[in-house]
């Protein structure tokens, strides 16, 4: 597709650079009173990075199997002496996620025109900043590389949550801050244990290296890993484990999220749950389980119990919650142990539908953030007392309310019901313990949004504030259609985004389970055919 087929043009880098190029230019050729120019140039920067990255989708061949599969490479020496390349590649489950973060950063500067009205000039230089910082992380291949893009991530969010938040602001980044880089410090350790494995060994742990050319290239790892003794493994994976398992936010991890999500403006909370928290889920896929393998079953019962908690504990709080935003906030808990649990089935199931469920909960729930941010603009308040018969005055806000809390819920027809199936598949082929404990989550998690939208959009319309509030404007229905379209496009047609990932996952549970195609098929082909993979099962026969 010519430029994109081109390895001459770095058109990651392109993508991933864009937003920053953008606020360089505002924070340079702007003055602050200039705040129309500035909300404008912001999104249309954010809207050229989005549609630059949706040709990626359609040059990338999803069949090229193993590391075949990382594309659009670009790979240069960046510190010799040290080992550091510049290396840039994207597989599918990358590419859908460098999507996820390009529609995000368009919606989430947009949907923000009318709520800040103080020091705009910044707010908007932060927001690409921290667009350039995502999207880098999903691209990086080396080590050194990801953790400096993983660290520019979080200053722009500290600022974000900090200035532009709630009452309690300064607490809540505070805590997201501290939280984040106490697990990022563990997980450097880990990288550097791997580092020094790889070169000359751990001398103080009196472990020899494999004597290979200092690298931090993550692909030279995934295939050393196996190599690596499984006692020094549990203690690499767990150094990962911290980092990646707060940023998910895993229990009892999370309980920096509810105050981050609460006290951030509307666009930081649809960020912050569409994108930052897939980080940590995409640190196990990338590099936890492929180069860990060891590892990552030494620690499988106590992760999945975990995961199984979280997803209880996530929905119980959630149903006794009095503010709308902190409800949505403990569901992302519920939800991203369902992400959890899936990916650690360690079988195509169940990571396919971790992975698809990655990009559901970032659309479902950031809709529902949007949702959330829509009236408290209105009313300036969350309580959901304060509410009661909405439907009759607000009708096609509380019918795309409804839309989301469905996709959330995972009804069928919609996105979070492929997901939420495949994982319990995946779950219930590994155990099938996981997948009833993991059901319930499922049906508490009907129950608090059921009663959420009985309590604000029906009733009687007693609130003389509530009387006049206004239906969504343009703006507002521009920001959450193309979420709402995703909901239905992936609900019914959620073959493209399985084929898309496919072909990783398979490299995958390769890595993570050597022997895994080599069983016979029938222990595997029931569920397995059940939710269409005949590939996977001609696999096994082979």
């Amino acid at each position: 597709m010519g430029i994109y087929g081109n390895p001459n043009i770095p058109i990651l880098s392109i993508v991933t650079y864009i937003p920053l190029i953008g606020a360089l230019f505002i924070a340079f050729f702007y003055n602050r009173e200039n705040a129309n120019a500035i909300k404008r140039t912001a999104l249309a920067v954010a809207v050229i990075d989005f549609l630059v990255s949706v040709p990626l989708w359609i040059a990338f061949d999803a069949k090229k199997a193993g590391v075949e599969n990382f594309q659009f490479r670009e790979q240069w020496s960046w510190i010799p002496s040290l080992g550091v390349q510049y290396h840039f590649a994207i597989d599918g489950i990358a590419l859908l996620l460098i999507l996820l973060t390009t529609l995000t950063g368009c919606i989430a500067i947009y949907s923000s025109f009318d709520a800040i009205n103080h020091r705009q000039k910044e707010y908007y230089v932060l927001l690409l900043l921290l667009q350039t910082g995502m999207i880098g992380t999903f691209c990086a291949l080396d080590f050194f590389l990801f953790y400096v893009f993983w660290e520019v991530m979080l200053v722009p969010m500290y600022f974000i949550i900090g200035i532009w938040g709630g009452a309690r602001k300064l607490y809540a980044a505070i805590k997201f801050f501290l939280y984040t880089l106490a697990g990022s410090v563990l997980m450097l350790l880990s990288i550097l244990a791997l580092y020094f494995f790889n070169d000359g060994g751990i001398p103080f742990l009196n472990i020899k290296g494999l004597g290979n050319t200092p690298t931090f290239d993550v692909l030279q790892y995934h295939n050393i890993g196996h190599l690596i003794p499984p006692s020094l493994q549990f203690w690499i994976f767990l150094g990962f484990f911290f980092g990646f398992a707060i940023k998910v936010p895993m229990f009892p991890f999370h309980t920096w999220l509810p105050d981050a999500h609460v006290e951030a403006p509307t666009a930081g909370s649809v960020i912050l749950a569409a994108v930052l928290l897939k980080m940590g889920t995409y640190g196990f896929i990338r590099f936890a389980l492929p180069i860990l393998p060891d590892g990552t079953k030494q620690l499988l019962p106590v992760i999945v119990a975990l995961a199984i908690i979280g997803i209880i504990y996530g929905a119980l709080v959630s149903l006794v919650q009095k503010d709308m935003k902190k409800l949505v906030a403990y569901s992302s808990v519920s939800h991203l142990g369902f992400v959890m649990l899936g990916m650690f089935a360690l079988n195509p199931m169940g990571i396919q539908g971790s992975v698809l469920q990655m990009i559901n909960h970032g659309i479902s729930t950031g809709a529902l953030f949007l949702l959330v941010g829509i009236i408290y603009e209105r009313r300036h308040t969350r309580l959901i007392s304060e509410y009661g018969g909405l439907a009759k005055q607000m009708p096609m806000y509380a019918t795309l309310f409804l839309i989301a809390a469905l996709s959330s819920m995972g009804l069928p027809a919609l996105n979070g019901f492929i997901g939420e199936f495949t994982i319990l598949l995946g779950a219930a082929n590994r155990n099938i313990w996981w997948a009833v404990f993991a059901a319930v989550g499922i049906v508490l998690g009907a129950a608090y949004l059921l009663w959420l939208y009985q309590r604000v959009f029906w009733g009687p319309l007693d609130n003389p504030k509530n009387q006049n509030l206004l239906d969504v404007n343009r703006r507002e229905l521009i920001t959450l259609l193309p979420l709402v379209a995703c909901m239905i496009w992936i609900g019914i047609a959620p073959g493209i985004f399985f084929e898309t990932i496919d072909e990783p996952v398979k490299y995958l549970v390769q890595k993570v389970d050597p022997g895994y195609y080599n069983k016979p098929v029938l222990a595997v082909a029931p569920v397995e055919a059940a939710a269409g993979t005949a590939a996977v099962v001609a696999e096994g026969a082979r």
